[in-house]
């Protein structure tokens, strides 16, 4: 039975320099082109928390569901090694890195998550 990490013997998840390099320059595209980036799984519970959030506030995220796809380890590694967290979800707002779940809910109680989000341009208006 497989577990959460690869089997590999590579310290880096069984995921090539090359691929990282293409992940990395993947996920910052991703990042760049909209005003919030949800890098997620499918399962995680602090993903779909994240995720309802954004959508009751009405942002305008986008979300990558890293179990889903095809190169899904590789961006997850570029991503720690990117951003210092190898835990999802992993969110950026307006190009910035945000953290996970603990720091998105943590600027949403401070009242500094729609701001935040306002300023990307990821809210239409001020929330209602």
């Amino acid at each position: 039975m497989g577990g959460l990490w690869s089997s590999s013997s590579s310290s880096s998840g069984g995921v090539s320099k090359e691929e990282r390099e293409m992940a990395l320059a993947k996920a910052k595209e991703l990042v760049s082109s909209n005003p919030v980036m949800v890098f997620s799984k499918s399962y995680c519970s602090f993903c779909t928390r994240v995720k309802q959030l954004l959508s009751q506030l009405g942002a305008n995220y986008k979300v990558i569901e890293l179990d889903v796809e095809s190169d899904g380890s590789e961006i997850q590694s570029a991503l720690a090694e990117w951003t210092a967290q190898r835990t999802v979800p992993n969110v950026f707002i307006g190009g910035n890195h945000i953290g996970g779940c603990d720091s998105v809910m943590g600027r949403h109680n401070g009242g500094k998550l729609v701001p935040l989000l306002t300023e990307a341009g990821a809210l239409a208006g001020p929330a209602a």
